[in-house]
């Protein structure tokens, strides 16, 4: 893909040079704006250096929604989302994303400095990303998410991303993308033997405070556990 295809994103630079980088993807109908906010609540040390990446999905027509254009990272075609893949959609987007990794290695940032996180469809676009990449990753965040399509995904899946750390995280009364989904997902990557951290919250499809904190403490142990390996 050529610069004019790239998504456009906002983005949140740290106050130091960026060491590291968070590409951020938003669900079904937001935009980049979505989870801006939460760059503050995470608590990273300046020390980090993060910079933040929230890309905005391209505007389609959404099936669920009667064709209904909106921002979205792949079609959806029934209520029962894990009946019908829109496999393209996610390709696509796959692509999208992995381009915008190779921006960040062209800025300086390493792969390995590198991590993929999302929001429900972000969430599906962000592990789906994560698992098939060719170079190690930081590590990959998944928020209300699911992975469609599981087991020809893992047959795809990467062994540079084998040992990348995996956070996932749903809402036990979540009537968008049902609980079970996430749990689901839980299930395959832990039986894949991926390192996969689960966190289960009584909320709807939304993001609740503890989970901000888990994800919090999750982050900085991998960024901590990174640069003690520097110094040794």
């Amino acid at each position: 893909m050529n610069k004019e295809t790239r998504l456009s994103c906002v983005e949140i630079e740290p106050a130091n040079t960026a060491k590291r980088s968070i590409l951020w993807l938003h669900g079904l109908g937001a935009d980049g704006n979505d989870f801006a906010p939460i760059v503050p609540e995470l608590n990273l040390p300046s020390s980090a250096a993060v910079r933040f990446v929230f890309p905005h999905a391209p505007i389609i027509p959404v099936s669920i929604n009667n064709g209904y254009p909106m921002r979205a990272w792949y079609d959806i075609y029934h209520l029962s989302i894990d009946s019908r893949v829109d496999k393209v959609g996610i390709a696509q987007s796959v692509i999208s994303i992995q381009q915008l990794i190779e921006r960040e290695v062209s800025r300086g940032i390493p792969t390995h400095n590198i991590f993929l996180a999302g929001f429900s469809q972000g969430a599906v676009i962000a592990l789906t990303t994560a698992l098939c990449y060719s170079h190690p990753l930081a590590g990959v965040i998944a928020l209300s998410g699911y992975l469609p399509a599981a087991s020809e995904t893992l047959e795809n899946a990467n062994p540079a991303n084998h040992q990348i750390p995996i956070f996932l995280a749903h809402g036990t009364e979540d009537p968008i993308v049902p609980f079970t989904l996430g749990n689901a997902t839980y299930a395959i990557v832990k039986q894949a033997s991926y390192p996969v951290t689960w966190y289960s919250y009584p909320m709807p499809h939304s993001v609740c405070t503890a989970e901000i904190r888990d994800l919090s403490a999750w982050l900085n142990g991998i960024i901590k556990k990174q640069e003690d390996c520097s110094l040794s």
